[in-house]
């Protein structure tokens, strides 16, 4: 009958172990959706616990985000339980770079009895043969007000630990050269994970005067700064899909993204905020006419507006809801 036979019905309660190799320590994306699809996973009634590796103890389902980094942990899986049903997310760094060139990513995606993708650009980037077997589920994010918009400054906000795949400096690069009438801050809030690039940004905030560097903040109180913020910017170089992007929208908050498939999977070939990647020139250009052209700014607002749909909670808990109904054994029989 196969491995998704396995699983009890979706009414019965599933001993669920859900491994993220990132540290829980350091408040990131990988954390964070961990965290979130955790809380959502026991709102359906199962019983679920977060680790960094699989540690053998007793489960119905092993959910595993990176099929790079979580490939031991997918391969023990595998070999212990093969009757079991193994769910594994795809990041970023798997899909825009290591399920192309990494044998053991490419096991994992081979041992996967499902493989979860967070936006629809992701597609292209598996073999046909694995369409069958992949879902796509949007990250969701409750809205969040934050405090009035500071009239002084136009506060452009940068949320992205340093380190290369980010292309973290690259807005404070951009608010070196603007217009003295130019009123656009960045603050930047994300820890250094590369010591070099926490050095860079140590020098960049003690010459840009529109240049902050925060550093780690907790999750509510960073998105209290989104939230209050006129823009949030973006410039990964990839992303698997993007939990600052989906809080943006979430909140009413306008973006200017990098063109990375990783984003327009979510925003759309059309959304007219993005920049060449790595084009500090461009990108300049795009948080000044966000600035002064309203008639800009409003367009990105309406066209968040109608993405915001698309990180709904109510969303990501009916697609969760249907993976695990796909391994109810009255439903299927493969």
């Amino acid at each position: 009958m196969g491995r998704l036979s396995h699983l009890r019905a979706v009414n019965d309660t599933v001993k669920i172990q859900l491994v993220t190799p990132a540290p829980l320590r350091i408040n990131n994306g990988n954390r964070i959706t961990a965290l979130r699809w955790a809380a959502i996973l026991k709102q359906l009634g199962h019983r679920v616990r977060v680790t960094q590796s699989y540690d053998g103890r007793p489960c119905d389902l092993l959910i595993a985000l990176h099929a790079r980094r979580s490939a031991d942990s997918i391969l023990r899986f595998h070999e212990s339980h093969p009757e079991l049903p193994l769910i594994v997310v795809l990041t970023g760094t798997d899909l825009y770079r290591d399920i192309h060139r990494d044998p053991e990513a490419k096991r994992s995606l081979d041992l996967a009895t499902r493989l979860v993708v967070l936006q629809s650009m992701a597609l292209r980037e598996l073999p046909k043969r694995l369409h069958g077997k992949t879902r796509v589920i949007y990250q969701s994010a409750e809205g969040v007000t934050g405090g009035p918009k500071n009239r002084e400054f136009f506060d452009v906000c940068v949320i992205a630990h340093l380190r290369e795949e980010k292309d973290p400096l690259r807005a404070a690069l951009a608010a070196r050269k603007l217009p003295k009438s130019s009123r656009i801050r960045v603050t930047h809030i994300g820890l250094a994970l590369d010591p070099a690039l926490g050095e860079k940004a140590r020098r960049e905030a003690a010459r840009n005067r529109r240049y902050r560097w925060l550093g780690q903040l907790s999750h509510t109180k960073t998105r209290r700064a989104l939230a209050s913020s006129q823009l949030v910017c973006i410039t990964s170089k990839m992303e698997g899909s993007s939990n600052v992007l989906a809080e943006a929208l979430a909140s009413d908050v306008p973006v200017i993204a990098s063109k990375i498939a990783g984003l327009i999977g979510t925003l759309g070939p059309r959304y007219p905020g993005y920049f060449p990647l790595g084009d500090t020139k461009r990108l300049r250009k795009q948080l000044l006419k966000a600035e002064v052209d309203m008639a800009f700014y409003r367009r990105l607002n309406r066209d968040c507006w109608q993405l915001a749909k698309l990180v709904e909670p109510t969303r990501e808990v009916a697609a969760w809801r249907r993976l695990l109904a796909e391994c109810n054994p009255k439903r299927n029989r493969k």
